[in-house]
């Protein structure tokens, strides 16, 4: 059996996009645009602040005025953490499971501290999660290993027996420089990038309860 299940965040243990799309529109309504659809910013949250800009403003990181937008997106995303976030339908009932089995879970996300840990909080699982690792707890964030790597350290488990659960390209980057078994997350965002069957995931899981499947090694 596998000693570990990491889970990203956005996209793959809770549906965000309520909130972050809804900090977008509240941004371009501030700039006297017209909100976007849910399903048009849907494919763009696992990409967090440069995907809502990208997508709402037509801006990418290098961009003049995209520090000053990003500012004030985080602040507005900062007052709505977790007003529409909630678990993704079947995650609830494999956390349990997971524990019911005595295997550790816990959230690797490039998500940054300062909204990764009340949104945790807020969706109570601060005290379940064996391991809370953000993109700035470490040197690099994904597809970068390093945060996945603290994370198994935390744990005290081998990445060798870790699992990794993401629904972006740059997951099971992450998770195959970290020498987990890549699991992508058919139910979550899929960003805009390679389509998900092309990524080289160990496994592609369509709901979270085929998770379970995977526990035993191959």
């Amino acid at each position: 059996m596998y000693e570990a299940v990491f889970f990203d965040l956005d996209g793959t243990l809770a549906d965000t996009a309520p909130d972050l799309g809804g900090a977008l529109n509240a941004l371009r309504q501030e700039h006297g645009l017209a909100a976007i659809e849910m399903a048009v910013l849907r494919p763009h949250v696992s990409a967090g602040t440069r995907g809502m800009l990208g997508i709402g403003f037509g801006l990418k990181p290098a961009d003049s005025g995209y520090a000053s937008l990003a500012e004030r997106f985080l602040q507005l995303y900062e007052q709505r953490l977790c007003v529409g976030t909630e678990l993704f339908a079947g995650m609830a009932a494999l956390l349990e499971e997971l524990e019911a089995l005595g295997i550790a879970w816990g959230i690797v996300t490039n998500k940054p501290q300062r909204f990764t840990l009340p949104l945790v909080e807020a969706l109570g699982l601060a005290t379940r999660s064996a391991a809370t690792v953000s993109g700035d707890s470490a040197a690099q964030p994904k597809p970068a290993p390093d945060i996945l790597l603290l994370a198994a350290q935390i744990v005290a488990v081998p990445p060798a027996n870790a699992v990794y659960v993401g629904d972006d390209l740059r997951d099971i980057q992450a998770a195959k420089a970290a020498g987990m078994h890549a699991v992508a997350a058919a139910w979550g965002y899929l960003g805009d990038g390679p389509d998900i069957t092309s990524w080289n995931a160990d496994f592609i899981a369509d709901h979270p309860a085929e998770i379970l499947s995977r526990l035993d090694k191959p």
